[in-house]
């Protein structure tokens, strides 16, 4: 949605929205990941572990509605069995310090260094063995349960909130996930479990998404709907950077959105964000850490300040360590398409509320002929991540016994430049003529459930108009998908 969530993420626009929360939480160096489920062997004796925080945001002020968001950690556990439940013996602590010492932490803040936002703490008697679930755990907005942090910079909205572009504090509503954790079950850890030998010192990286990570409900409140991922990461040297440029000027893209997200394939083979960040001010843009092993394609979109859009730019099976240099992205020659439609959601016999999250999706040939699906990242004032709960104001076409909720999607109305990188460089071909065709995916979730999937079945697309005609986009034109429909929902 913007992508089909890996179980991530999508844009936060001015109009306020933000998905899926991705956590990534990353072993570095030395882990070894292995596969398998049920419980994780113990290889005896201890390791080190160090725990990092990363957030590359795509939805500060002037990307988005949000000045900065505050979220106040309590602990980072691992277990070894894929298994275990909430209150199940055996929750190792990866960074002790903040059981006495939680830290309240703006995820919008400058880094410590290039990659790393924040040290949260170290372990240095971790016992080894192979990991296969990790949880982060938050102080309750009501203080409950533990110590609270030296200082609030929420003041009276709880300890978890989100500071709008005028100055105003909402409090970020939780439910169990202050007690029970944001959790990163076995099926989305990266590689599968990872093991962690004895003597070993090793990186953990946690990479909290803000900008995937509040949707705002029907009565204007904000809540937490995390959607977390963990895999093991290299050291920053397995970054991917780059500087994107105007493609007749060269110059960089300046007092607008320039949006770039870090792709890969999930296992419908289409390629969904991984990591989305905002170019800085001189187009330029950096992901580190990354994961070690299989490349990643980056997508990039953009507008200006004067409002011109560009092609989306896509470069494929980009490895880490890699500068792109300059990538060219070409200038429409009219507006952009807005995808507004309908999401529904019911029981069978009753209203049903679910989180959805929306995204857009463009399918493009490579050289030799294969054929991509990509995630192209929402811009603008898009609202990609809703709350369905509320039968007010829906369609005509609405199956009985629903709540709905709208959704936008601004996009570029062209097919993309595409270029594979090869021996160490990437070149780009025009993009395609003729219709410029897009699908648009859904994903379904359990409010408040930690990112728990809803509904039968929990994903669904839709390549149609209202009219049943394949979904193209048309500059400066508002396009109405089919209505994406939920059935089965709890």
């Amino acid at each position: 949605m913007a992508r089909l969530p890996r179980n991530k993420y999508n844009t936060l626009s001015t109009a306020i929205w933000i998905g899926s929360l991705t956590v990534i939480v990353a072993f570095a160096a030395a882990l070894i990941g292995c596969s398998g489920s049920g419980s994780g062997t113990s290889n005896g004796g201890t390791a080190t572990v160090h725990v990092s925080l990363t957030d590359p945001p795509s939805c500060k002020v002037p990307n988005g509605n949000f000045q900065h968001v505050f979220v106040t950690i309590r602990s980072v556990q691992a277990h070894t069995s894929a298994s275990a439940g909430d209150n199940t013996p055996g929750w190792q602590e990866l960074a002790p310090q903040l059981n006495t010492e939680p830290m309240q932490i703006d995820l919008f803040a400058a880094g410590q260094t290039a990659c790393l936002l924040t040290t949260l703490g170290s372990n240095t008697a971790l016992p080894a063995g192979t990991y296969q679930q990790i949880r982060l755990l938050l102080v309750a907005n009501d203080g409950g349960g533990g110590p609270a942090p030296a200082t609030n910079a929420c003041g009276n909205q709880g300890f978890n909130c989100a500071v709008l572009q005028d100055g105003s504090v909402h409090e970020l509503l939780l439910s169990s996930q202050a007690n029970t954790g944001l959790k990163i079950p076995p099926g989305q850890v990266e590689g599968g479990p990872i093991t962690v030998k004895a003597g070993q010192d090793v990186d953990l990286n946690i990479d909290f998404n803000a900008c995937a990570s509040i949707v705002v409900q029907s009565d204007g409140s904000f809540r937490l709907k995390p959607v977390l991922t963990a895999e093991q990461v290299g050291t920053n040297s397995t970054g991917i950077s780059g500087q994107v440029v105007d493609s007749v000027t060269m110059l960089p893209i300046v007092g607008g959105t320039v949006l770039v997200a870090l792709e890969q394939q999930n296992a419908s083979h289409t390629d969904v964000i991984f990591e989305e960040s905002a170019a800085d001010s001189g187009g330029s843009f950096n992901f580190c850490p990354l994961p070690t092993g299989a490349p990643f394609d980056v997508v990039v979109v953009a507008i200006n300040g004067a409002g011109v859009v560009y092609n989306a730019t896509v470069a494929v099976g980009v490895p880490g360590g890699t500068n792109l240099g300059a990538i060219p992205l070409t200038a429409e020659a009219g507006g952009p398409t807005t995808f507004q439609g309908f999401v529904t959601a019911t029981t069978g016999s009753a209203a049903a509320t679910v989180d959805a999250s929306v995204s857009a999706l463009q399918t493009f040939s490579l050289p030799g002929g294969a054929m991509l699906t990509a995630t192209i990242p929402a811009e603008g004032s898009s609202v990609s991540n809703i709350s369905v709960d509320s039968n007010s104001n829906c369609p005509v076409t609405a199956p009985p016994n629903t709540n709905c909720a709208q959704y936008t999607l601004i996009e570029p109305a062209s097919n993309p430049n595409v270029g594979v990188f090869s021996s160490g460089k990437i070149i780009y071909a025009a993009p395609a003529s003729g219709d410029v065709l897009y699908s648009l995916g859904a994903s379904a979730f359990i409010p408040l459930s930690g990112g728990v999937s809803d509904c039968v079945p929990s994903t669904k697309t839709t390549s149609l108009d209202t009219n049943g005609n394949p979904l193209k986009a048309v500059p400066g034109t508002t396009v109405v998908p089919m209505e994406i429909d939920f059935a089965g929902c709890s």
